[in-house]
């Protein structure tokens, strides 16, 4: 039975190599890092619609707290403290959720929240963050790119490793990757293959660098697994590089956004935005650099991509269960329960989804909540946008 607000840190449906936290954490040693000033360029774009029908145009993904108390926008800004202050957090979001960012980040600076006039796609938005960040401290200045929808257990680690990414990326004037050991073929993510070590006497195991021989951004299942058996990380929606790196790999290798480029650094935003086609950064860049390495990251990483993520990325009971709100659990396992409203009860079931908002109960299984596009695709249009019909 499942007590409000307390869970165990357990699994056993699952076993140790369900997830991404490890046991304990790992400390690497004898790797460079940089004491160099990092700035960070967080997407926080996008309704995320894979979490409806919680997450809508009122209260998208970025503002959910699906992990723990403060939403996903929030974590991802304090996790990088203090080895990135707010002052140097560029945020990238859509004009529609603007306000609502701004209102639980008020340790960013206004200046520092860059509204997309239109949907640009990662990969623009990155072009963006890093000219910017090249206008204001040079195009050397080193910057973090990252997902605002990730989980991380081990925040101080995972900083050391932003500053050891960094010290590679300064070096070899490259992109670098953080890589994270996969624990199943998961088709949703990106695949670095490692090839050959940066320097022969520091191997990945040990802290070092390795030159990325192929990267895959959502490979079939046959494909993951193959890329995983030769030694492939998922990409971890961290990349570190110089501004000006960025911004040279972009206009090499992204010809939806080269032909912008001039006009973003004449500082002609709306020539920009009217020239850019959307890609993701993964497709339109990672896919495409022949300068690309990758580095470890044990720091517990998880994607909080869809509803089944949360079984990894929150607190379980005894039985596997993660929930929100108040909940009881009777013979039931690996379920994920959101309740805002009233008390759920769950007697002999495994693997569902329960979400209770006022108005509005959606039950599903996890497996088929990986995918909700079917379900949206059929249903009203004012539903998929306010489920509830609330005003």
């Amino acid at each position: 039975m499942h007590t409000p607000g307390s869970f165990a840190h357990s699994d056993p449906s699952s076993g140790a190599a369900a997830g991404t936290m490890p046991l304990e954490q790992t400390v690497a040693f004898g790797e460079p890092e940089t004491d160099v000033a990092l700035w960070a360029v967080v997407f926080a774009g996008g309704i995320g619609s894979r979490f409806w029908p919680l997450s809508t145009p009122a209260r998208p993904k970025p503002l959910l707290a699906l992990v723990s108390e403060q939403t996903l926008i929030e974590e991802t800004v304090g996790r990088l403290q203090p080895t990135i202050p707010p002052e140097r957090v560029l945020i990238l979001t859509s004009r529609d959720i603007a306000p609502a960012i701004r209102s639980v980040t008020k340790d960013v600076p206004d200046q520092n929240v860059l509204v997309e006039p239109r949907p640009l796609g990662t990969a623009a938005a990155l072009a963006w963050g890093a000219q910017e960040l090249a206008r204001r401290a040079g195009p050397s200045a080193m910057c973090v790119a990252v997902h605002a929808d990730l989980a991380v257990d081990f925040p101080e680690e995972f900083r050391r490793t932003l500053r050891r990414a960094a010290a590679y990326a300064a070096r070899e004037s490259a992109l670098v990757s953080v890589g994270i050991q996969p624990s199943r073929p998961e088709t949703g993510f990106g695949y670095v293959l490692p090839g050959a070590p940066l320097d022969i006497d520091t191997p990945m195991a040990r802290g070092g660098a390795a030159q990325v021989a192929r990267y895959v951004e959502k490979p079939s299942e046959r494909e993951a697994l193959e890329m995983i058996r030769n030694g492939a990380r998922w990409h971890g929606g961290i990349v570190v590089a110089a501004a000006g790196t960025f911004l040279r790999q972009l206009a090499e290798h992204t010809p939806e956004v080269r032909d912008g480029l001039e006009a973003l650094t004449a500082g002609n935003l709306p020539g920009f935005v009217g020239m850019v086609r959307a890609t993701s950064l993964e497709r339109g860049l990672l896919e495409r650099s022949d300068r690309l390495l990758v580095i470890n990251g044990e720091f517990g990483w998880d994607d909080v991509g869809t509803w089944a993520s949360l079984r990894r990325a929150r607190e379980l009971d005894d039985d596997g269960n993660g929930a929100v709100g108040s909940v009881h659990f009777v013979d039931a396992d690996s379920n994920v329960v959101h309740a805002e409203r009233g008390t759920v009860v769950v007697y002999g079931l495994s693997r569902m989804l329960v979400v209770t908002l006022d108005g509005l109960t959606f039950v599903t299984s996890l497996d088929r909540a990986t995918d909700l596009r079917p379900l949206l695709d059929a249903l009203p249009g004012s539903m998929r946008i306010n489920p509830t019909g609330s005003p």
